[in-house]
Order: C-alpha cells, then structure tokens, then sequence
C-alpha cells in the first residue's frame, strides 16, 4: 500500500505543478526580483533612417484564398518601406498562389516545386535574404500595425536575438467551440511565456509571429515537426535569450471544429517529444542551471511524463479506496470523478455546437492531453518528415 500511495502523490504533485505550481512559482519569483529592483530597461527605438533592415518571410503552401487579404495587412504595417523586404516561400503549392504574388511587383518570391516541409522552405528563403532581422508569420495570420518596431526595439536588448509575438485566437462565428477553447489555452500559455522572458526567456518562439537576428540564427533539422521552436531554443543553446511581448501580435482564426483542432493538438505533441529529445542536453542544470528549470518545468513535463502521471492517478485512486487507505483518497476519488463528469458534459455540448465555460475548461484539458498520446503514434509515421495536414480554420 505505501509504494501505491507513493506514486499517487508523486503522480498528483507532477500534474498539479506541471499546471499550475510551475506559474504559481514564476509568479512569486517574478514578484521578489521586481522588489528587489530587478528590471530590464526598456530600449527606445532610433529615428527611422537608422532602423536596420528586416525580411517579413511567409511560408506558404498552397494559400490562394488569404493572399489578398495578407498583403492587404503587410500594407499596413508601420515600418520604413524601404527597409522592409516581403518574401513569400512558396512550398510546393498548387494552386495559384504563384501566379497571384507575381503580380505584387514589391514582392520576393521564392519558389520551390517540391514540397518538403515549412523548415526546408525557411532554409530556401534564408539562402535569398539579406537583411540582419528575418520576421517569420504565417500566411493566415494578421499583424497589427505595430508588430515589426516593436520586434526590433525588443531586438535591442542586451543577449535577445529572438523576439517572440503574441498569438491571438479569433472566433470567426460566435460560440465557435474549437476557437474558444484554443483561444483560452493561448492566454495561459502566453502569461507563461511573459514570465518566462521576464524570468530570463521565453521557452520557445510560434510560427505565427518571431524573428531571429541572422547573425545568431541556427538551423533547425529539415524534419523538424516544430521547426519555429526547434531554431529559437537553438538560439538559447547558444547562450542568447528570447524575448517575448504581446506589443506585436499575430491574429488568427480558431480551427474550425474539434476535429481540426486535434490534427494541430497532435502534431504539436508530435512536434513537442521530437524537440525534447533533440534538445536533451538544455535539461542538463549544470551547463544550463536557468535554462534547463523553465524547459523542463514549461515543456518537457507537459510533452512527456505529466499526460501519463494524470492518466495513472485515476487506477491508482481506485487501488487506494478499495484498500480504504484513508477519507483524503476518497474525497480525491470523487473530485476525480466530478472532473471527469464535467468534460464529458463538456465533450456532449461540444459536439451538440453548444459551450458551457465551467464545463469546458476541463474538457479542453482532457483534449490536449489525450492529443499527447496521439502525438506518439503520429511521430512514428512521420519522424522522417516535416511535412503535415493543415487544420482547416474557421
């Protein structure tokens, strides 16, 4: 019974500071290094004749249908036009994504007939650039009017040569489930990532917006399921920080449904175990005293051994009451069960298009850890790969 009760508490401790604990701590020692008058002086941007070059890449594969609109918004972007280059990567699109940029003479494209993942058209639009900051977004992706200053004035602080935007999640319709419940995750994750860079960095940049400064810029493997994060913490390795702020954002539409969300859901947990192996030695606290708490306590747990410590607590649970190990085991038994009961009532209204918040929660917090699990099976057929399905969005 004492070695069951063991691993109960250590499994239970595991997902309580895996999802909360870890923030909780962040948050206190954040509060002690403010009072202690620790903080980085904020940089002020320099006139704009003496702004440096930047390259707006947009990895694309076959995006015909929001190219108008995201040229429309590159338009609008507040940074010297002479200093801003415009590349588009086009990765073996068939559709008529080429033919449409090859009308926007201010344009560079960059065209490859085969497709072989968005890392390997990085590298293909890295080989044409010449400016020190490269800006990586998404084509579906909307930037506001700030972003590119605010990515070069966060690029002046001292070690920073990457700069993490904020990823913001739109509804497109009204109580659209899927995007509500990404919507949410995103707020979580990116108070995290605020701390984190406020701690020391940010663990990891989004494909949706980050930039890096070429001259710290590492390459991340052509299979990379994750290639955006996999280059930023290669930038860590080396030493340097990630920034991060909420000052340039991307915005985007939520996946269209629940089955959208789980393709994307899998292969960032794919994308997440594949990383954490490539990326072992940053665990190492001897080399990496900093680094390797905020990557093991930010990712690796939530990628790796948390999905099973939670899946492991409820045979354990049951193990305990029918030995009758004590009433604090019975009480956790039936929070257990209230909190299962309430994501599948979340599941049920999901699936129906309707959404209660206090049953969402948990049923959102199922879904991305049972997403892990798939995650392993989806890595298996395509570790040799860095290509995937797009999710379709809402």
């Amino acid at each position: 019974m004492e070695i069951t009760k063991l691993l109960f508490w250590l499994c239970l401790l595991l997902v309580g500071y895996t999802y909360l604990g870890y923030g909780l701590l962040l948050w206190l020692v954040i509060k002690v290094k403010r009072l202690l008058g620790f903080r980085t002086e904020e940089p002020v941007l320099p006139a704009d004749d003496q702004l440096p070059d930047v390259t707006l890449m947009i990895c694309a594969y076959n995006e015909q249908d929001i190219i108008r609109e995201k040229m429309e918004n590159i338009r609008e972007l507040d940074y010297p036009r002479e200093k801003l280059c415009v590349m588009w990567v086009t990765d073996g699109s068939s559709d008529h994504s080429v033919e449409m940029l090859r009308e926007y003479h201010d344009v560079t494209l960059v065209h490859s007939p085969e497709r072989k993942g968005k890392a390997a058209a990085m590298q293909h639009g890295l080989q044409e650039n010449h400016s020190p900051i490269v800006v990586f977004t998404d084509a579906n992706t909307m930037l506001n009017a700030g972003a590119i200053r605010e990515i070069v004035r966060q690029m002046m602080k001292p070690d920073v040569s990457c700069v993490s935007g904020e990823k913001r999640v739109a509804a497109r319709q009204e109580g659209q489930i899927a995007a509500q419940g990404e919507g949410l995750y995103w707020k979580y994750e990116s108070t995290l990532k605020r701390w984190d860079a406020e701690l020391y960095s940010a663990m990891g940049a989004a494909g949706e917006l980050f930039a890096v400064r070429m001259e710290h810029y590492r390459e991340a493997p052509s299979n990379a399921l994750l290639d955006d994060f996999m280059m930023s913490m290669l930038i860590v390795a080396d030493g340097h920080r990630i920034a991060y702020t909420s000052e340039a954002y991307a915005m985007e539409y939520g996946s269209a449904d629940m089955h959208e969300e789980s393709k994307r859901k899998r292969r960032i947990a794919a994308g997440g175990l594949q990383s954490c192996w490539w990326l072992r030695r940053l665990m190492n606290p001897l080399r990496y005293p900093l680094v390797s708490f905020q990557f093991v306590s930010h990712r690796v747990l939530r990628w790796t051994v948390t999905p099973f410590a939670l899946m492991a607590l409820i045979p354990l649970n049951i193990v305990l009451v029918f030995m009758k190990a004590g009433t604090v085991y019975d009480i956790i038994w039936i929070l257990q069960l209230l909190f299962y009961l309430s994501a599948f009532g979340g599941y049920w209204l999901a699936s129906r298009g309707r959404k209660n918040k206090l049953l969402y929660v948990p049923y959102y917090f199922l879904f991305m850890n049972l997403n892990v699990f798939r995650g392993i099976t989806y890595l298996r057929t395509h570790k040799h790969s860095g290509t995937w399905e797009k999710a379709k969005r809402g």
